[in-house]
């Protein structure tokens, strides 16, 4: 091995156990295989999940204005009705992709679930 990739090789301190196992042995695959239908519905999950968490914090903020007094009876009507048919496309949506709703919550860690 020349010293250029001596270099450019982490220690396993530095990878971590299962990478470094994966360095060692030959099971390395050399080609990365995709399948087009699985990151199609990877992105969809994820872009989904991203305008869930927008519609969930725009029905909270409504509910902060209608608490606070600072919105008319025909607003309120007005963005309870945009909120409703949001939720409507939201859930079309999901079942285009063929996602459950429980899709659309990933796991964050110790900082819990995202919705």
């Amino acid at each position: 091995m020349k010293e250029n990739e001596l270099l450019n090789t982490p220690s396993k301190a530095e990878s971590g156990p299962f990478l470094a196992q994966q360095l060692s042995s030959n099971t390395v695959p050399r080609k990365l295989e995709i399948d087009g239908e699985s990151v199609r519905n990877g992105l969809a999950q994820l872009v989904l999940t991203l305008v869930k968490l927008l519609h969930e914090l725009l029905e909270r903020q409504a509910i902060r204005r209608m608490d606070s007094g600072s919105l008319t009876d025909e607003e309120i009507e007005r963005l309870g009705m945009t909120l409703m048919r949001q939720a409507e496309e939201l859930e079309t949506l999901r079942e285009v992709f063929g996602l459950k709703d429980e899709d659309l919550n990933f796991n964050l860690g110790p900082l819990g679930r995202l919705l």
